[in-house]
């Protein structure tokens, strides 16, 4: 058995786009030499939360919409742990939505990996934080009403230190989006991932995402927080993907002098006599 796999199966619907994503994601982890015994990954309530049980790594499983609370706790506890967090538009926008504008201003480094599909998908249905205005759901049969919540524009005016955009359909862009957020060390870094969900959301589908999708280009520079911003607005007949914005920030726990030389994992193991 390779690393990666496990003997439990996804409970994801036929056709989810959760299915690439896993793949790209344990490439790569690969690719950016992830110790998988130095990994952990976090996730809430949701479809998008189950991937930790589908891949090898240490877990933390907790409640909808308070993955980054634990992962905050998890990093400062242990600075050197690599802390991932996969999440769903559901459970990182909306009931964790104070939490992800808190720590993007806090600059938690933590890597954070949205399976955006602009529905809620465990819940059978209902309107997503970024469901598109108009879009008919089983609860919103009049069409969704509030406005869509944009995440890379809040985490790009929040100085976020990484923020990206990419789609399941393109795993060749995915995987080396992925790798850049991987290998990201200033702080908060944010991967929206665009995916279908062919059981509830039949507007926003593969095909849809696939005409409109269109990578950023080598001159774009990502320190340019005005060129950013107005990339990350773009919504409809097309949608940049990509490494938006980044910003050149320290991140929180680099900031704590208290944990320069070593963890509070390891000083607390010095105090107790465990290690020196």
């Amino acid at each position: 058995m390779k690393l990666a796999e496990t003997d439990t199966k996804p409970a994801w619907c036929p056709g989810c786009g959760n299915y690439s994503l896993l793949k790209t994601f344990d490439e790569a982890l690969e690719e950016a030499g992830v110790d998988r015994h130095k990994l952990v990954l976090v996730s809430g309530i949701g479809q998008a939360a189950k991937l930790p049980h589908y891949t090898r790594g240490n877990v933390f499983n907790g409640l909808h919409g308070r993955a980054l609370p634990a992962a905050t706790g998890i990093k400062l506890s242990n600075h050197k742990l690599e802390v991932t967090i996969t999440s769903g538009d559901g459970d990182m926008y909306g009931e964790g939505g104070n939490h992800f504008l808190h720590a993007i201003r806090r600059n938690i480094g933590v890597k954070v990996f949205v399976h955006d599909n602009q529905v809620y998908g465990l819940t059978k249905g209902q309107a997503s934080p970024t469901s598109d205005l108009g879009m008919v759901t089983k609860i919103q049969k009049h069409g969704v009403m509030s406005l869509p919540f944009n995440p890379l524009a809040i985490a790009i005016l929040e100085e976020c230190s990484l923020v990206a955009r990419s789609f399941v359909g393109e795993r060749d862009h995915l995987r080396a989006t992925m790798v850049a957020a991987l290998k990201h060390t200033g702080g908060f870094a944010l991967v929206d991932i665009l995916q279908p969900c062919p059981s509830f959301n039949k507007q926003n589908t593969f095909k849809w995402y696939k005409q409109r999708v269109k990578p950023v280009g080598d001159d774009h520079d990502p320190r340019d927080k005005e060129v950013a911003l107005r990339l990350a607005l773009r919504w409809g007949d097309e949608i940049p993907i990509g490494v938006l914005y980044r910003s050149e920030r320290v991140s929180f726990e680099n900031q704590q002098t208290v944990l320069a030389e070593k963890s509070l994992v390891e000083q607390y193991a010095a105090a107790e006599g465990g290690i020196s």
